[in-house]
């Protein structure tokens, strides 16, 4: 894990310095590495769904995890619409001035390695992804294990949309382990990751909230 936040880190310093045309171009390869790779990702998912039953997962948890081919268009749909936001990079309120004649204001600025960790729905891997890399962030993403396949089939094609925009593959990091020590590594990196995001249920953000140092 401290390889992957050293990388992200390292990302982060190049991201930061992404202009608008660049990210959005990354956004839209990713989108379209996505259409190409359906098929492989929709039989990802069914290894995963398979696996999940024959785990005991219960069928709303069963249900954030299947894709279709209309979730898969909503995440191409997804990226398409992040694409066209506004870049928030260097967006700049609130602008006043002061008794002492200094304008004041203030300026939005990326947060740097953005750590999130979320359950079951794969397609949180592709929102999370675009809009870490629209705010100029560099992110690692920990999805549930029980959609490890699916999310590292997406994040195949999230590596071909970097690459394709000259951005670093490692701005996007997908981690490839179900070892829950992973997820205790990444919250205690201080030093790489500059805030956790946790998605889930109680008992996720209560282990996030007594454990992370970020």
């Amino acid at each position: 894990m401290a390889e992957v936040g050293r990388n992200a880190r390292d990302a982060s310093r190049k991201i930061v310095a992404a202009d608008t045309g660049k990210k959005n171009h990354a956004l839209l390869a990713m989108a379209k590495a996505i259409d190409s790779a359906r098929g492989e990702i929709l039989q990802a998912n069914a290894e995963d769904v398979a696996a999940a039953k024959q785990g005991g997962l219960d069928s709303a948890l069963l249900d954030r995890l299947t894709l279709t081919d209309k979730t898969i268009n909503g995440m191409i749909e997804g990226l398409h619409q992040v694409a066209a936001l506004p870049d928030p990079v260097g967006e700049v309120t609130g602008l006043n001035y002061r008794p002492s004649g200094i304008q004041v204001g203030k300026m939005r600025v990326p947060l740097g390695v953005v750590g999130i960790i979320y359950e079951s729905r794969p397609n949180v891997t592709v929102e999370a992804a675009s809009l870490c890399l629209k705010s100029g962030n560099a992110t690692i993403l920990r999805g549930g294990s029980e959609s490890i396949r699916s999310n590292q089939a997406i994040a195949k094609c999230i590596k071909q949309g970097l690459l394709s925009a000259g951005l670093p593959e490692t701005a996007v990091q997908v981690i490839a382990t179900t070892d829950r020590a992973a997820v205790g590594e990444l919250i205690t990196m201080p030093k790489y990751v500059d805030v956790i995001v946790p998605r889930g249920g109680k008992g996720l953000i209560e282990r996030i909230s007594r454990d992370a140092k970020v």
